[in-house]
């Protein structure tokens, strides 16, 4: 049997090997799932994203499934609640943050999923060769941290922003020898 080639990161441990090998990298839609998305990078940061990732259900039982408008309606009884959660990170300043989030996205004019994906890069790029070549921030971040933070969007700043464009398919940073590289 083969062994599959995959990004670095991806074989440290069998739940990057399934988040690498199913979902970081697939292009995601939807209001509710790139919500859940921008919730978690957010709870991530300064963190190993192992963390989030092993907590993920019980952010989403703890966040209403990542339905913004159950989360938009969140009061301090809730961020209480969220605080006293041993499941999930209790760092209230994310907890704030992404109820606030959830009330920026009801305030939205545009779809969530048209907002951040306007800020997908076209045309050609050119593949990493290996980890070390792929960025932490890139001018599309940079410009996404700008806008949602002009839209009263918190903890999303460009690096935030990257790894989201990364782990819904925005960027493909699949390394030139990983399995999953297109």
């Amino acid at each position: 049997m083969t062994e599959l080639v995959r990004c670095a990161w991806g074989d440290s441990t069998p739940d990057y090997a399934a988040y690498h090998d199913e979902e970081w990298g697939v292009p995601l839609r939807g209001q509710n799932e790139l919500y859940e998305r921008v919730s978690l990078e957010a709870f991530q940061s300064g963190l190993s994203w192992i963390t989030i990732l092993r907590k993920r259900e019980a952010f989403r039982a703890a966040f209403a499934g990542f339905i913004p408008a159950k989360v938009a309606a969140f009061d301090a009884t809730d961020v209480e609640r969220l605080m006293a959660d041993a499941g999930i990170v209790r760092n209230r300043a994310k907890i704030n943050a992404t109820i606030a989030n959830a009330r920026a996205i009801e305030e939205l004019d545009v779809p969530l999923d048209d907002l951040l994906w306007s800020f997908a890069p076209t045309g050609p790029r050119v593949r990493p060769a290996t980890m070390a070549d792929v960025p932490a921030v890139t001018p599309e971040s940079k410009a996404m941290a700008k806008e949602l933070k002009r839209r009263r969007f918190s903890f999303v700043g460009p690096t935030t922003c990257y790894a989201l464009m990364q782990a819904t398919g925005m960027v493909d940073d699949h390394i030139a020898t990983c399995w999953r590289a297109t």
